[in-house]
């Protein structure tokens, strides 16, 4: 899933750790998440979300995983 992790933490210069300690993951997590190869609970994605002021679906891009649902209907 793509995220605008990695431009938002950019933009506020914050780093990936500084990150996963604020929402309580580990660094790694975050690198995992930036890199596509995790894709955040609802509760994280929340809170990476809250810690940026912003809403989930300016983080997160759904469109890969709504079209992905829509083939299982």
């Amino acid at each position: 899933m793509k995220t605008r992790i990695r431009e938002l933490r950019k933009e506020r210069k914050i780093s990936q750790e500084e990150l996963a300690k604020a929402v309580r993951v580990t660094r790694l997590t975050i690198i995992s998440i930036e890199n596509e190869k995790y894709i955040a609970s609802l509760i994280l994605a929340y809170k990476i979300a809250k810690y940026f002021g912003l809403m989930i679906e300016e983080v997160f891009d759904f469109s890969e995983v709504e079209e992905n649902d829509e083939s299982k209907i």
